[in-house]
């Protein structure tokens, strides 16, 4: 007789991932386009077959993970990664990828990369479903360990061992100064020159950290007068005047939302260079989904540089 995990199924597996990434039978339903009973009881019937409860069900607040649901959420991915990644080889990697892939986009990169991504898979795998999760960086590690995001395309910054990256940019940052600041025509200028003056900070976890020890480099501890953790309200305070502040990427003009102008000027000194990567969990193999998106992303950042003035 066969042990009671034989009688598993792939719905369930694909029905418990869904309702893991949105801890909710109902969210789990309208995004499988199937009936909430039909989640709910393949769920029941996987948590009988395993012989342990995967979820807690709060009336109001939905599902709750439990240790056991913690644990076996990442081995069910896994398996249905490696049944897509066999179906991917039988049909074969000429074909058009078809399916859906699920993207956790830093929410800096986000405007500069996804725009083009997106329409670069969509002219070359027109049945490729894409959805996007934009977030900052914990954001896009609990994604991929949740099972909401399939990968992630962030900086490699403090992502835990179980998360594999590959890079596909490089980029050292800059000084954005406003536009009659008097370094503001340099080529390049240390970060010593501006000791004392305003400093604006992008302020999203870990992304201050990095920005802070950067102006650090300068011999001094900045002077934070202003924060935000949107790029663009970081862009717009410093073309008002109203500080400096370190940025990493690079908008193809130097205009602000509300017609201001910055200037972007080099940083002299020794500075680390901030990896962008493409990042999923280490236990799953890439599928041709996966391979897709990160051509894509490649594709994009070259072209992007390419029409960089």
């Amino acid at each position: 007789m066969y042990p009671r995990s034989m009688d598993v199924t792939l719905t369930q597996l694909r029905y418990f991932v869904e309702a893991a990434a949105q801890l909710s039978m109902t969210g789990a339903a309208a995004r499988l386009n199937v009936a909430q009973s039909a989640v709910s009881a393949a769920i029941a019937q996987l948590e009988r077959h395993v012989g342990t409860q995967f979820f807690i069900r709060q009336r109001s607040k939905g599902l709750v993970l439990t240790p056991a649901g913690e644990l076996f959420v990442r081995d069910a991915q896994a398996i249905l990664a490696q049944v897509e990644e066999s179906i991917d080889h039988a049909r074969g990697e000429h074909q058009s990828v078809a399916g859906r892939i699920r993207i956790a986009c830093f929410s800096t990169l986000a405007p500069f990369l996804l725009p083009g991504v997106l329409t670069k898979l969509r002219e070359d795998h027109p049945a490729l479903e894409t959805e996007v999760i934009e977030t900052d960086t914990l954001g896009c590690i609990n994604a991929l360990l949740s099972g909401q995001a399939d990968l992630a395309l962030c900086y490699d910054l403090d992502l835990p061992d179980v998360i594999a990256t590959s890079v596909v940019d490089t980029v050292r940052p800059y000084l954005a100064l406003p536009p009659d600041h008097k370094l503001a025509g340099k080529e390049n200028v240390p970060l010593s020159a501006l000791s004392g003056e305003s400093f604006v900070l992008l302020d999203l976890p870990h992304t201050r950290d990095l920005m802070l020890s950067i102006a650090r480099l300068g011999g001094q501890e900045p002077d934070i007068r202003f924060r935000s953790a949107s790029y663009e309200t970081v862009r717009t305070f410093v073309a008002r005047g109203l500080g400096y502040s370190i940025l990493h990427q690079r908008p193809q003009h130097h205009l602000t939302y509300d017609g201001g102008r910055l200037a972007a000027v080099e940083i002299r000194d020794d500075v680390p260079e901030l990896k962008t990567v493409l990042a999923h969990l280490k236990s799953h193999r890439p599928t041709a989904r996966v391979r897709a998106v990160a051509q894509a992303v490649r594709h994009q950042i070259v072209a992007a540089k390419s029409a960089r003035p």
